[in-house]
């Protein structure tokens, strides 16, 4: 399918975004009932018939929560699932959290959407401003790549004194890297890496739960933490065996600073830091890697993989990736293996977490000026990650579906203002913020109304006064 001299004629984006929203509508089985009387109100769906589409070879593709808007591009899409209770757990844990029992606590895995941090950032603040702010979550200290970035936290560095350990293109040993899918070293004294609450935005200024996540080896380094300029801890990181570490450091709740520093010629090995608040609310961890692939999760060391996301108990996992696999060549049969692989691992390690599968957003291929060609590839990706969460019991929110079906990433890009950049891969700031605005419906849709019984125990805090458990990795890992 081509599309010739878009940019030619401000008619002809109009309507061919008309054109591409009509036919969405129709193959997607989205057309307009009587329950659509009400903007609120999504359309009427019979359970059975759900069912039974899931359980068919043919697809039924994401309802519509709102009719599609006329002042802005993006369709108010749902989460697709097989049962409607994907979100199940993240909406017991919000509602704990309004009740002022607990915490709700979210990670969100992709590649680059996610590690801009500006949609994700956007749900952080948007539900921390209605369950409550109970801190930022986890962060590197160090840039690991010159453009990183998270919205209400200040990250300052000498990056270029230390080295970034993560999986690249071509990559097929196991790396020791953490949570994040990276690991920080660095062998030269005074190396530093630091962060701080954000004094710009409601949300994220204040902390009073910080906790460092690194490695013990026996070459391991020294290094001081500091917290508002005044030494906290000094940490030894040297061990007689290679093992994962933490250190916990609570503060009065107010707006800080915290700091490491090198002290040796010997490496220090970091993964993150936590910043949390001990209180009722939601924490949302933004772990996204440019560039990556899902199969790269598979070179995460897996006991450290494991243990750290144990030790962040999710009541959400996302993986969003795809758009960098739709420019791959690889068969797609090791690309549903692989996915296959991640998702089971990732449902083993927290099985009682909600699940959700972002799939890749529209990547047109430019085959000369104006002249733009459907990946055919994607639609395949969409099918796979759509079979494989639905298979484990997830959500599946299709990002193609969202901005308006295939080729409307040319679209987004032509707007004024434009929804996407002009490499036709990622959006703008604007681009995102809608992506944020839908996908925060969409993982809220079918919430209990506030002031529901809520039958589900209430987590338990931290104990203050736990100490600090390193994990062993010198056995197999866990199956």
């Amino acid at each position: 399918m081509r599309l010739i001299n878009l940019r030619g004629s401000p008619l002809a984006v109009v309507l061919f975004g008309v054109v591409l929203a009509g036919v969405w509508t129709l193959g997607y089985g989205a057309s307009k009932t009587a329950a659509d009387a009400s903007p609120k109100t999504p359309a009427a769906i019979d359970e059975t018939a759900v069912l039974k589409a899931v359980r068919s070879p043919e697809r039924m593709g994401p309802k519509l929560l709102e009719p599609p808007p006329s002042d802005k591009l993006g369709l108010d899409i749902a989460i697709e699932d097989r049962d409607g209770r994907s979100m199940r757990a993240l909406h017991e844990a919000l509602t704990r959290a309004e009740a002022g029992k607990g915490q709700a606590r979210l990670v969100f895995y992709g590649a680059s959407h996610v590690a801009s941090d500006l949609f994700t950032g956007y749900i952080r603040r948007e539900l921390q401003s209605r369950y409550g702010d109970a801190g930022h979550g986890f962060v590197v200290p160090v840039h690991p790549w010159r453009t990183y970035r998270h919205r209400d936290i200040n990250i300052e560095s000498d990056g270029k004194r230390w080295e970034t350990h993560r999986i690249r293109v071509g990559d097929s040993e196991v790396e020791l890297v953490g949570l994040a899918g990276v690991a920080m070293t660095s062998k030269l004294s005074g190396s530093f890496g630091a962060v701080s609450t954000t004094e710009d935005n409601e949300q994220g200024r204040n902390a009073d739960f910080f906790e460092l996540y690194y490695l013990e080896h026996p070459r391991g380094g020294d290094m001081d933490v500091l917290i508002d300029g005044r030494r906290a801890r000094r940490i030894s990181t040297r061990a007689s065996k290679v093992s994962t570490a933490y250190a916990t450091f609570r503060v009065p709740d107010a707006g800080h600073r915290f700091e490491i520093r090198t002290l040796s010629r010997r490496p220090v090995w970091l993964f993150g830091v936590a910043v949390e608040r001990d209180r009722p609310g939601v924490i949302v961890d933004t772990l996204g890697i440019n560039g990556s692939r899902v199969r790269y999760q598979l070179l995460w060391n897996e006991r450290i993989y494991r243990e750290h996301l144990q030790r962040r108990n999710p009541d959400l996992v996302v993986l969003a990736y795809g758009t960098n696999e739709a420019g791959d060549e690889s068969p797609l049969e090791d690309y549903e293996n692989d996915l296959r692989a991640v998702v089971k691992r990732m449902r083993d390690t927290v099985p009682e977490a909600s699940c959700l599968l972002i799939g890749p957003s529209d990547r047109p291929i430019q085959v000369e000026e104006r002249v733009f060609e459907d990946r055919t590839r994607t639609a395949h990706l969409i099918e796979i990650q759509h079979r494989v969460a639905l298979e484990h019991g997830c959500g599946f929110f299709d990002l193609v579906a969202f901005q308006g079906g295939s080729l409307s990433m040319v679209q987004w890009a032509a707007n004024d203002p434009a929804y996407a950049s002009q490499d036709h891969i990622h959006y703008t700031r604007l681009g995102y913020q809608r992506l944020g605005e839908v996908l925060l419906s969409a993982l809220l849709d079918g919430m209990p109304e506030s002031g529901t019984p809520e039958s589900t125990p209430s987590l338990e805090p931290v104990d203050a006064g736990a100490p600090d458990e390193p994990g062993s990795l010198g056995e197999s890992p866990a199956k």
